[in-house]
């Protein structure tokens, strides 16, 4: 395995960086340090948890999950979670999704072994509305070709996503862009199995996550379960109460973080609510207006929302205040925009809960095949090369396939050119200083055009190499399609399909919860 900082890795946020590499720079705004033993000693002992919510907490996810030792650890007093989420997306989402929650397992682990008992627990985001989010994935073919998958509905729906049903989920294009590969029929099976036709979004994904990380104990929550709900409404309560307050103290936090150069991942104005409101079925997006709430032509004062308190659903900077006000939570486990929600709900967490645990990073991977890890060492590549795109890629590639020959008569004919231009310059520096810097235009101009035409040699030798072209879109979009890193583009779907189904385990065995960077792991 070889780390990466992301740093080196397009994209990357300054917040998020300075996250993990750069701390003291953002304790402003995050209380804890996520690679600090110590912060995870300091918010265990932040956390005062009644008996009688935590029984409610064991129940409800007992109910969910059903018994196990996971669950009657989390029954005892002073038992810590640590908790992660996923938007439930089709056939389990990117494929940091299983990342997400090998992390949460992995640091749960070393925490109880450090003498602190804890458990993981997977937060299923079935309260969100984006239904052309969840609705499609990609997958890939033993060639690395892309194949987009989609279930079709309605656009624009309010409805949260968690309980719509997939009346057709697309199992059968799945599995053709799985047939060809070793493990292809049994991943297909697993997948039929959970994306049963009219099984919920969040009903099938819970399902089939559930069955990739059995072995571990993680537990899955799902918050628009009723007595989730009701546990969850205590605490809107306290939330609708202090409303006008928080809104003041975001829009605050935000200006700190735009005058730190930062950036503020939910926008806030004035007039923004942190809640929506469930009714009849639909996830309502409330507007605070002269001391009201609004939504569509409807109007709601603020006891109105406390009497719905268990119909209310918290927005992204509230949100995971709420899961932790419902759970003994020592730590929580993000990619980049999560832990940027973080900065902002610091402000929350200081007014409603007095605690907040320790923003972690996920492990973040970039999974290399065999063919693959070949391909990178013949043309002498790294994952810096897959940042530009694929045309500069070809390039790349294609220059080791310009015959040798030609390639020193590249060299020397620019090294020669630089020389004879250089002594050019200087004589008529001597002669004419304005006829000096017009030359050094003109040298400017030549070794420019000597380049280009290398680079057109390299492309020639690309073309009439097929197997090289064929290598090279290989490459890109098994590592780096469509500008994105595989985990975040691709499900991990097709990687069990190639490597089998203990890629789990391998995955489980590679994650660090002390190391900051981007893993590239060979297969």
């Amino acid at each position: 395995m070889v780390c990466k900082r992301h740093t080196e890795i397009p994209h990357t946020s300054r917040l998020f960086a300075d996250l993990l590499y750069h701390f003291d720079r953002v304790s402003e705004f995050y209380p804890n340090a996520p690679f600090d033993p110590h912060a995870f000693r300091n918010a265990a002992a932040a956390i005062d948890y009644p008996d009688e919510r935590r029984a409610r907490l064991v129940a409800l996810l007992r109910e969910q999950n059903g018994e196990s030792e996971t669950l009657q650890l989390l029954a005892k007093s002073g038992t810590n979670v640590v908790v992660t989420g996923q938007q439930v997306g089709l056939f389990s989402g990117p494929a940091y999704t299983l990342y997400k929650a090998l992390t949460a397992v992995r640091l749960a682990r070393t925490l109880t072994e450090a003498g602190s008992p804890t458990v993981p627990i997977f937060w299923l985001a079935t309260e969100d509305h984006d239904l052309d989010e969840v609705s499609t994935c990609w997958s890939f073919t033993p060639t690395h070709e892309p194949v987009h998958l989609r279930v079709d509905h309605p656009r624009g729906s309010d409805l949260p996503v968690g309980g719509i049903p997939i009346e057709a989920p697309p199992v059968e294009a799945l599995a053709q862009s799985l047939r060809g590969f070793p493990f292809g029929d049994e991943v297909t099976e697993l997948v039929r199995e959970a994306y049963i036709p009219g099984r919920s979004y969040g009903e099938a994904f819970a399902h089939l996550l559930r069955k990739l990380t059995a072995p571990y104990g993680l537990l899955f929550f799902d918050p628009m379960n009723s007595g989730a709900r009701a546990l969850a409404g205590e605490f809107l309560v306290k939330a609708v109460d202090a409303a006008p307050d928080l809104t003041r103290l975001l829009l605050e936090r935000n200006r700190r973080l735009n005058d730190g150069g930062y950036h503020a991942q939910v926008h806030i104005e004035a007039h923004t609510s942190l809640f929506f409101l469930i009714d009849n079925g639909h996830r309502l997006a409330l507007r605070q207006r002269n001391g009201e709430y609004a939504a569509k032509d409807r109007r709601f004062s603020p006891q109105e929302l406390k009497d719905r308190a268990a119909s209310l659903s918290p927005n992204a900077a509230l949100r995971p205040v709420v899961q932790d006000y419902m759970m003994p939570t020592v730590a929580y486990i993000g990619g980049p925009a999560e832990l940027a929600y973080l900065a902002q709900s610091a402000v929350i967490y200081k007014e409603l809960l007095g605690r907040m645990p320790v923003s972690v990073p996920r492990n973040a991977f970039s999974l290399i095949d065999e063919r693959s890890r070949k391909l990178l060492d013949r043309y002498s590549l790294d994952l810096d090369a897959f940042f530009g795109g694929e045309e500069p890629l070809r390039e790349r590639m294609a220059a080791t396939l310009t015959p040798p020959d030609v390639q020193a008569h590249f060299r020397q004919v620019s090294a020669a050119t630089q020389v004879h231009l250089e002594s050019l310059i200087a004589r008529l520096q001597a002669f004419d200083g304005s006829l000096s810097a017009a030359m050094r235009k003109s040298a400017a101009k030549i070794e420019y055009q000597l380049g280009k035409m290398q680079k057109k040699a390299a492309r020639e030798a690309l073309r009439r190499d097929t197997r090289a072209q064929a290598d090279a879109a290989y490459l890109f979009n098994g590592i780096y399609p469509h500008k994105h890193l595989q985990e975040r583009f691709y499900t991990i779907l097709p990687f069990l399909a190639r490597h089998g189904l203990d890629l789990t385990e391998r995955l489980y065995d590679s994650v660090h919860t002390d190391c900051p960077d981007h893993h590239i792991l060979f297969l």
